[in-house]
């Protein structure tokens, strides 16, 4: 017995040194990185508005990924590359709006739907959210059950909903080990539930979980911004391209979102976990089960720059 309780306890203290250790490195990491209160100049505004018919509205929310922490132009911003190719795409105006917070958390969408709906009525609403979830260890499930409430809510109003899953933090580099190994892990399981809480409550999921993979690790000084935590100009551009597709699909009548290949049906559980794997895969529901599928990025001349008004 004796030997059992040695045993144990010097299990407890090496998780107790093994928390404080992570803690530490968390706290370094947030002064590492840093955050400011500054935003870009605002995005808001109509798109192609020489283009005909009435304006898209598209509401974005969510953290400094929706924002576009760091870009010092509306045009670089994701809302404002949204704009400017969700209106090439459609060939129509889009007046987008923007009610995302640097540092937001998925449990402050709440308070982002009520500003953004007590003023707006969107067609699409648009989320990237998750990030300061993991840097924060809120637990996958809660975050998911928070998003899946958010959506529905979205969903509800009417409105079309894309999700931009969590990115892979395991790349970047302020983030040392063995924080580095858990974000990332902790970030794979906040995708794939995020995953599943958007397409069981009405909405459309897009992984992005590889942007923050092979691609930006090898090009790190392209897409990464002088915080070495927020995308640059490049890489917020890259987020976008997976993103507009399915934007543009969610908005466009119901026999044209589905062509000749229309993607894969399957299992929910399945089609989350297929949509970790692969980047810019979207799922979205289709009955009880869910279709996989992955669609053509907009070309560079679909980022041409167009005057918001």
């Amino acid at each position: 017995m004796g030997s059992v309780k040695r045993t144990a306890v010097i299990g407890a203290g090496a998780l107790s040194a093994a928390v404080g250790l992570l803690l530490g490195q968390v706290k370094l990491a947030r002064r590492t990185i840093g955050v400011s209160d500054a935003r870009p100049p605002s995005a808001d505004g109509v798109y192609g508005d020489d283009l005909p018919g009435q304006p898209i509205r598209c509401l974005v929310l969510g953290d400094s990924a929706s924002v576009g922490y760091g870009m010092t132009t509306a045009e670089t911003t994701p809302p404002g590359l949204i704009g400017l190719s969700l209106s090439h795409l459609l060939d129509a105006p889009v007046h987008v709006h923007s009610e995302a917070v640097v540092g937001a958390r998925t449990s402050d969408l709440r308070e982002q739907i009520n500003r953004g709906l007590s003023t707006y009525a969107p067609d699409v609403a648009v989320i990237i959210i998750g990030t300061n979830d993991v840097t924060h260890h809120v637990p996958p499930r809660t975050s998911a059950r928070l998003l899946r409430t958010s959506v529905r809510r979205l969903v509800d109003s009417g409105c079309q909903v894309v999700v931009g899953t969590v990115p892979d933090l395991g790349t970047i580099r302020p983030i040392p080990q063995p924080l580095k190994w858990v974000a990332r892990t902790h970030g794979r399981a906040l995708a794939q539930q995020q995953t599943v809480a958007v397409v069981s409550a009405g909405g459309r999921a897009v992984s992005l979980g590889h942007l923050l993979g092979p691609v930006f690790d090898t090009e790190f000084d392209v897409m990464f911004g002088a915080d070495r935590f927020h995308p640059s100009a490049t890489g917020y551009a890259r987020i976008v391209a997976a993103l507009v597709p399915s934007i543009a699909a969610s908005v466009r009548e119901p026999e044209e979102q589905d062509g000749v290949n229309a993607g894969t049906v399957m299992q929910l559980d399945a089609a989350a976990a297929e949509a970790a794997r692969h980047v810019g895969t979207e799922v979205r529901r289709e009955g009880r089960r869910a279709v996989v599928q992955r669609r053509r990025p907009p070309k560079p001349r679909e980022f041409s720059r167009s005057r918001a008004r």
